[in-house]
């Protein structure tokens, strides 16, 4: 069987019985694309360890951004996805190279990019006022500390929540269901901004035409009776987390997954177990989670000045 027709089975095979996203199978697709354009391979039986040594030369000497060549982490993106459909091919028993033997790069540790609690504070005191806007942003700011959310899914949250309990559940990667938890403070800045609103759209966080917002400020109506497609998109959420961090007076870059990882080091600091942080995220493998551990370090450090090498104490 051609192989061109086998990546179609597979990618179908993700989407229908492994219940991925579009996003992930578009990538994939990509991923593979690359592989067969190189390695010019038209059977499964051709995919062979020298194949698979080449296209990882070739890989690891791609450009990337810039003049800079594609970094380790990358190149496992490219390896992930081959491996995958090698499997997939294995479980139907078709001819192929072994899935076992595609070893992902070895990639190095990074520092996560955290802001300190005194930035934090100022970041969520950064929307002071009473303008829609900034209810607007201080609940999303609230939110994303008091939950955990990825960007798209708080981009995708509807106005229906219930603020009478403390827990709502949001669909994440893979189509995977997860309990997530809201503090006083998000359930008050989400309702605050709740109550301001005029308009009927669906969505939890949404844009304000120029209308809504001189509306607004002659103290009418805000927003467009029925108006749609109100929603804002994960990319405007980053952009307006960037305007208050600015605002707050925060050098570095900070975007919604830098609150995510605060939100993740706060439960590790304050003594959560991380099989329940990787919960809590949505996180598939715990080794995923596992990125956070460093922040308990000095916690060790401490426990070694008080407990290690009292002689004669």
């Amino acid at each position: 069987m051609e192989i061109k027709l086998l990546k179609r089975d597979f990618l179908e095979s993700l989407e229908i019985e492994k219940g991925r996203s579009l996003k992930t199978i578009s990538n994939y697709e990509r991923y593979l694309d690359r592989f067969l354009e190189f390695s010019k391979i038209t059977k499964p039986g051709e995919i062979t360890d020298e194949s698979i040594r080449l296209y990882r030369v070739w890989l690891n000497r791609r450009p990337g951004l810039g003049k800079e060549t594609l970094c380790k982490k990358t190149q496992n993106y490219y390896l992930i996805a081959l491996r995958a459909f090698l499997k997939y091919l294995a479980k139907r028993e078709i001819a192929s190279l072994p899935p076992e033997r595609i070893e992902l790069a070895k990639t190095e540790s990074r520092d996560l990019d955290l802001i300190s609690k005194e930035e934090l504070k100022r970041l969520m005191e950064a929307p002071s006022g009473g303008a829609l806007a900034d209810l607007r942003d201080k609940a999303i700011l609230e939110l994303l500390f008091s939950t955990g959310l990825r960007v798209s899914e708080i981009a995708s949250l509807s106005r229906d929540l219930d603020l009478s309990k403390d827990e709502f559940s949001v669909r994440g990667k893979g189509g995977k269901v997860r309990l997530v938890f809201l503090s006083e403070e998000a359930k008050s800045a989400v309702s605050g901004y709740l109550k301001k609103r005029t308009d009927l759209d669906d969505a939890l966080f949404i844009n304000f035409s120029p209308a809504s917002a001189q509306a607004e400020a002659g103290g009418r109506a805000g927003g467009k009776t029925g108006e749609k497609n109100l929603c804002l998109s994960p990319r405007s959420i980053e952009r307006i987390v960037k305007k208050r961090a600015i605002q707050a007076g925060i050098s570095k870059k900070v975007t919604p997954h830098v609150i995510r990882h605060s939100f993740a080091t706060d439960l590790l600091r304050n003594g959560a177990d991380i099989r329940a942080v990787q919960v809590l995220l949505g996180h598939a493998n715990i080794s995923t989670t596992q990125i956070y551990t460093h922040v308990t370090d000095k916690h060790l450090r401490e426990i070694h000045k008080r407990f290690h090498n009292k002689r004669g104490e």
